[in-house]
């Protein structure tokens, strides 16, 4: 089950940036217990626009693979070292026209 979990979370894309969350390092910490997993969703800034909807997508994607899994979600925000590899991965591979 755990390697299951491991393995969507590996898969789930970032919605503006053509890498996956766990590429740009923003899933940390992920831990499985009977039906109930827990993550740390690292966010360059303390308030990003998309952070619902990158919320959103982890849940469904891991209630799409076990349905009866209870999800939950900690925000937490990178340190400078973190903010740094994500910034430089998201100018790389930003799907838009970057405006940073």
């Amino acid at each position: 089950m755990k390697e299951i979990i491991k393995q969507t979370l590996k898969k789930i894309e970032h919605p503006e940036i053509a890498k996956t969350l766990f590429e740009l390092g923003m899933i940390k910490d992920i831990k499985f217990e009977d039906r109930k997993v827990s993550l740390n969703l690292m966010l360059p800034l303390k308030e990003i626009s998309i952070k619902e909807l990158l919320i959103e997508d982890i849940k469904r994607t891991l209630k799409e693979k076990i349905p009866d899994i209870t999800v939950e979600i900690n925000l937490k925000k990178m340190d400078q070292e973190e903010r740094l590899k994500f910034i430089k991965m998201a100018q790389e591979a930003w799907r838009g026209a970057w405006r940073g």
